[in-house]
């Protein structure tokens, strides 16, 4: 292939181009941000999950405790009835009156029985409304802390953005004024080798692959033509040849 020498040097220019924008992508899919973000999801995923098992149990026991009251309200006005009964001289048969007294002891063990499952759901409910609003707090935290890390990302992507839109502005004119199969040839070996498709020659080294060239190879790209494309033997990259080239 051949291409004019400061073609092949103007292609350096937009390696450095493409190599800052590489760091740019890398840099942008690497942001802690994002592996919070993911942390902070499953951490609020979880935390979800137990507040809704919280909250069902505080519903379950507000129905139990509802229940229970009912229950103790009714024993209660059951007993009151009959005692306003005996009181009123409503009933007058010994007999009948002995039944309702003892129905009325009956009628307190009942309650007080009531009023100790009152007590125990009651402190169970207050438990469980304790652990929902401390779970509601955790979630509260971690919305603020998601809100707090996509802020940050999304600054971060912006400046990331705006540096990766200058250089594409940067490389546009760069790339239209090089010759097409020479670009391609770039594109193909940028594409294999890691990003680096272009390097400098430097003092009998290749910088792509960081090797020095022999003898021979360094004789055969002395004699070659200006306008010749070279490529290392190790690397396959383009060599690029200047006055650093210790030619």
């Amino acid at each position: 292939m051949k291409a004019d020498p400061s073609a092949q040097v103007r292609l350096l220019d937009l390696q450095d181009l493409d190599a800052r924008a590489d760091q740019l992508r890398h840099r942008r899919r690497s942001l802690p941000e994002h592996a919070r973000l993911t942390e902070l999801a499953a951490s609020r995923s979880r935390i979800d999950g137990q507040a809704q098992d919280a909250r069902i149990a505080v519903d379950d026991l507000t129905v139990e405790q509802t229940k229970v009251d009912a229950d103790v309200e009714q024993v209660k006005s059951r007993r009151e009835r009959d005692q306003q009964r005996i009181d009123q001289g409503l009933v007058s048969n010994p007999k009948d009156i002995q039944r309702m007294q003892q129905e009325m002891v009956s009628l307190e063990r009942r309650i007080t029985s009531l009023e100790d499952d009152e007590i125990e759901v009651m402190e169970r409910l207050e438990e469980a409304q304790v652990a929902l609003d401390k779970l509601s707090g955790e979630l509260t935290d971690t919305d603020a802390q998601i809100t707090e890390a996509t802020s940050a990302r999304d600054a971060q992507l912006a400046e990331i953005d705006g540096s990766l839109g200058e250089l594409d502005a940067q490389r546009g004119p760069i790339a239209a004024e090089l010759p097409a199969d020479l670009i391609a040839l770039y594109d193909r070996l940028r594409e294999s080798k890691g990003g680096v498709g272009a390097a400098l020659l430097r003092a009998g080294s290749c910088s792509g692959c960081m090797l020095d060239l022999d003898n021979a190879e360094l004789a055969t790209i002395r004699a070659a033509a200006d306008d010749d494309v070279i490529r290392c033997e190790e690397c396959s990259r383009i060599l690029v040849r200047t006055s650093e080239s210790g030619l």
